[in-house]
């Protein structure tokens, strides 16, 4: 960290003002050896949480800083460690709760940039959101003034990035976790004043869990990619020898991004189907039910999910 941004950072930190002037000069000074360090990304959080008005000038400025230092400050680019991941909640954390719209928007741009992120930030990411529909205070609604327990629009939309994003569970796939969270909002916000959204977020959301996307999207975890690289950055014979025998051998083989080389053959029997995803397994049907017989009636919502299954069954 160069002195002119030390400087800058504890000028901003003194009198909670920044001016789109100082936050070009951070970028330029922040950037200019086109990385972020360890220390500027210290400084850059304190500035943040010393800000009493941000701008929209500071807020993409903060969430590209921070962004580009978790997912890219270490090899492999592209991918969050267990290490970045505490350190982001932690940083994000430090008084006991996530505090601004730019915290939550950083969470779910990391996510949904990341090639994967360690489970534990797919968890706080999603449980900030949670927090904020069921006591109806934090960033999603300005400092909390609505004090209802609905779901707004903006909640909507971040939870529709975070539980499709390519870094969660893998591409528009959704894990049991996330689905489970969905029935807990809806159980909670039955009666309120939800958006518009809501209802086609929960019933997509839930569904997708159901299909089994989880199954054919699986996403490679951080040490598994580093240990991936280093094969593939062994450049002797032996490693292109085994690459070429393994595509001709595996052709279906999957690669890293969740996708399948070659067209996968049409199931032909439960054990295929259920594979498949396109199938409703014993488990997910227990699950479901469990679910749904939890209050001892069947609402609205539920009423459309069990139709959207049944018609992807059909």
């Amino acid at each position: 960290m160069t002195m002119q941004f030390a400087d800058l950072a504890r000028s901003v930190s003194a009198d909670g003002e920044i001016t789109p002037h100082e936050v070009l000069a951070l970028r330029r000074l922040g950037w200019g050896d086109g990385q972020v360090s360890p220390g500027e990304a210290e400084a850059i959080f304190a500035i943040n949480r010393a800000i009493t008005r941000p701008s929209g000038e500071w807020v993409d400025f903060f969430v590209e800083a921070i962004g580009e230092f978790v997912l890219n400050g270490s090899e492999p680019r592209g991918m969050c460690s267990e290490d970045e991941a505490q350190w982001l909640m932690q940083a994000i954390d430090q008084d006991g709760r996530l505090e601004t719209m730019a915290e939550l928007e950083l969470l779910v741009r990391v996510i949904e940039r990341a090639q994967n992120v360690p489970e534990s930030l797919k968890h706080y990411a999603l449980a900030q959101i949670e927090a904020a529909v069921l006591t109806g205070t934090g960033p999603t609604r300005c400092g909390g003034e609505l004090s209802d327990t609905h779901v707004s629009g903006a909640e909507c939309r971040l939870m529709r990035r975070l539980v499709f994003a390519s870094g969660g569970h893998g591409p528009a796939a959704v894990s049991r976790f996330e689905a489970e969270m969905l029935f807990r909002i809806k159980d909670a916000t039955l009666a309120a004043d939800n958006s518009p959204e809501w209802p086609r977020l929960f019933v997509d959301g839930v569904a997708n869990y159901l299909r089994g996307f989880t199954l054919t999207n699986a996403q490679l975890s951080y040490e598994r990619m580093k240990e991936l690289e280093r094969f593939i950055g062994n450049d002797r014979p032996s490693v292109g020898r085994f690459m070429g025998a393994m595509a001709r051998e595996v052709p279906q083989a999957f690669n890293h991004f969740g996708k399948v080389f070659g067209r996968k053959p049409d199931p032909v029997g439960f054990t295929e189907l259920e594979a498949s995803g396109n199938l409703v397994t014993e488990n997910e049907k227990r699950w479901l039910d469990t679910m749904i017989n939890a209050d001892d009636e069947i609402d609205a919502l539920e009423r459309a999910l069990l139709d959207r299954v049944a018609a992807d069954l059909g």
